[in-house]
């Protein structure tokens, strides 16, 4: 279980490990409420994508059969259109090059794309591209998601604020733990059903948390989707970076910056 240290370089995962290999653990852990069983998944791959491998990935969405993207880096920032099955590029738009982009969420027929340093959203509509508003927000952006009702943001930081889809007004931020220790470095994220999952930034590892309190519930651990080889030909920064759900057929679609391959996964229990 060392290679799980590089998630929570500051913390000590005596207590993770423990829940992971000791026995009769559950027990013990009901009597404490900031200590939470924690499931350990990997990924098994149903079909491997193309994807484009110019492509910064910092937001990434699946809604009615089309892929919605958002690209980062200064001077190279998109929002685009892709279709899943083939990564081609249907619709796009570039940011002017002093916004770096960031997270993405749907909300209606709305696109909200977070930047990052910018303390900015823009607002598109979902199917021209128009820009038909903007936000402002306080501190940096990075991931954000939409559940059907309220939006989720990562800045970074150990916190997930909670924001009014149609204002963006702060409602509430509240730490994200695992085995009652903060959890630092969230990214990019996806609301499923009760949960979120979040990529931790700078690791092969996706967090499953309970959205009702912050608390991780999973662990995926998603290292093994590219080859030693594959991982050797990337530029550095090309990290693990972007999920997406497609409920019609239960499966995640996740990829990384500038990787060439989109893997649609199911996340499944690994074996201890």
């Amino acid at each position: 279980m060392n290679h799980l240290k590089r998630i929570f370089p500051l913390i000590a995962l005596a207590t993770l490990v423990v829940a992971a290999l000791a026995p009769g653990l559950a027990a013990a852990q009901s009597e404490n409420p900031m200590s939470r069983p924690v499931r350990f998944l990997k990924p098994e791959v149903v079909s491997v994508r193309h994807h484009d491998p110019n492509a910064w990935i910092q937001g990434l969405l699946l809604h009615d059969g089309v892929f919605y993207e958002s690209t980062g880096r200064y001077g190279e920032s998109t929002l685009r259109a892709v279709d899943p099955e083939t990564g081609e590029v249907q619709q796009q738009i570039e940011l002017p090059e002093e916004y770096f982009a960031e997270g993405l969420a749907l909300v209606d027929d709305r696109l909200i794309q977070l930047t990052w340093k910018e303390n900015v959203a823009f607002v598109y509509d979902r199917a021209t591209f128009e820009q038909i508003g903007t936000f402002e927000y306080e501190g940096e952006g990075w991931g954000l998601c939409y559940d059907g009702e309220i939006l989720y943001m990562t800045d970074g930081t150990p916190f997930i604020s909670l924001r009014n889809p149609e204002t963006f007004e702060l409602i509430f931020s509240g730490a994200v733990t695992l085995q009652g220790q903060p959890v630092g470095n969230l990214n990019e994220l996806e609301c499923v059903g009760d949960h979120l999952y979040a990529n931790v930034w700078q690791t092969d590892y996706i967090l499953q948390i309970d959205k009702t309190n912050g608390v991780v519930v999973g662990v995926i651990d998603a290292s093994g989707l590219l080859t030693e080889q594959e991982r050797a030909g990337l530029a550095a920064g090309a990290v693990l970076n972007g999920i997406a759900y497609d409920p019609e057929n239960d499966v995640f679609l996740i990829t990384g910056k500038l990787w060439p391959k989109l893997f649609e996964v199911r996340f499944v229990e690994q074996e201890r």
